[in-house]
């Protein structure tokens, strides 16, 4: 099956075109409030983010550090607990869809998936205007299902990489994805450990070969606008995501957080914008 491009493969396009490394943006649905989150994503496209990951809350996170528990927990505590988690996350794409065309990805786990249902999750996700999915503890020897439903709807399956991956791996991996692979840039969860920028380098560099044409994005430990400027001499988009949702967690109202994701995102993209 002949694979589309869609706002994801347009925007990496574009980027290319333009010389630019990518900037893509992780929050949690829900967090603080599912009524929150459509304004929260139009701001951070405002700011200039070219993709948004968009967290789907969930009780047992295993690669997220303590401050995206934490925003999954506020999420689950406030009204996006249940079978109506997922139903209710479409629903915050579909009403930021209104306003922006900002590629988004659903990040998440197996099996909220899975126990929705895989066709329907896969429709409901392509009609709210969701672009791809990326699940965090789907192994691709696995992945074939969901895989063959999002290639269906025209959706990208974000494959995952680790400092642990092989180059063989690699190409076994990204022949399963589309859109862009993401490379996890320290052994551990969000957030946490150092990021050694030339190590991450050289491994990025030895598993590009494996990756053909697919675009290569880096997360886990990017803070700041520094990092980020230097990491992206490495890779064609650079993730942040733990330092926009603790920024947003200590924001006092919605009016402040906002306002900081805002400015936070806007000084991210900022440093990757050549000048």
């Amino acid at each position: 099956m002949t694979f589309q491009a869609n706002r994801i493969v347009r925007r990496f396009s574009e980027l290319r075109l333009k010389k630019e490394k990518g900037l893509i943006i992780y929050i949690t649905a829900g967090d603080p409030t599912l009524a929150e989150t459509p304004g929260l994503l139009e701001e951070i496209a405002r700011a200039g983010a070219d993709f948004i990951e968009l967290g789907v809350p969930w009780s047992d996170p295993s690669a997220d550090g303590v401050v995206i528990q934490h925003a999954m927990e506020r999420a689950l505590s406030t009204g996006g607990a249940g079978h109506g988690t997922l139903g209710k996350t479409f629903a915050a794409v579909q009403a930021f869809r209104a306003q922006s065309q900002v590629p988004v990805v659903l990040f998440g786990y197996y099996n909220p998936l899975f126990q929705r249902g895989l066709r329907r999750v896969v429709e409901e996700a392509r009609d709210a205007g969701v672009d791809g999915m990326l699940v965090v503890d789907l192994p691709p020897e696995e992945s074939g299902e969901i895989d063959d439903l999002l290639a269906r709807a025209n959706l990208s399956r974000v494959p995952l990489l680790s400092p642990m991956t092989t180059p063989e791996r690699a190409r076994m991996i990204a022949e399963h994805g589309t859109g862009f692979a993401y490379y996890v840039a320290v052994t551990g969860v969000t957030g946490a450990g150092h990021l050694d920028i030339a190590d991450v380098g050289r491994r990025a560099a030895a598993l590009r070969p494996s990756l053909g044409a697919l675009p290569l994005a880096v997360g886990f430990g990017v803070r700041d606008p520094e990092s980020a400027r230097a990491l992206s001499e490495h890779c064609d988009a650079v993730v942040v995501g733990t330092a926009i949702v603790q920024a947003i967690a200590e924001a006092p109202d919605a009016a402040a957080r906002r306002k900081v994701a805002f400015e936070k995102v806007r000084a991210l993209k900022q440093a990757l914008t050549p000048s």
